[in-house]
């Protein structure tokens, strides 16, 4: 677990994070934050373009639940195609 200075920035306050947290979770200039009933958690906004890899993921996803009715056809059937 890391500890984290609060502090005053402007009326508000704030929180520093290491950059290696920052590199690790992606975190750009925005980012999203989820209170729980532990705590607060802190997201990574998306961007609107997905990279490469994130895009070929997402068609994996979609390819895999379009295709899966065909892995159950029987062959017989399809000898007319």
């Amino acid at each position: 677990m890391l500890e984290a200075e609060v502090v005053k920035i402007g009326n508000a306050h704030g929180v520093r994070l290491p950059q290696r947290i920052i590199s690790r979770y992606r975190f750009g200039t925005v980012v999203l934050l989820e209170e729980t009933q532990d705590g607060v958690l802190i997201h990574a906004a998306k961007d609107e373009k997905l990279s490469w890899e994130d895009t070929y993921k997402e068609m994996a996803a979609i390819e895999d639940k379009e295709w899966h009715d065909w892995q159950e056809m029987d062959i017989a059937q399809d000898t007319h195609l």
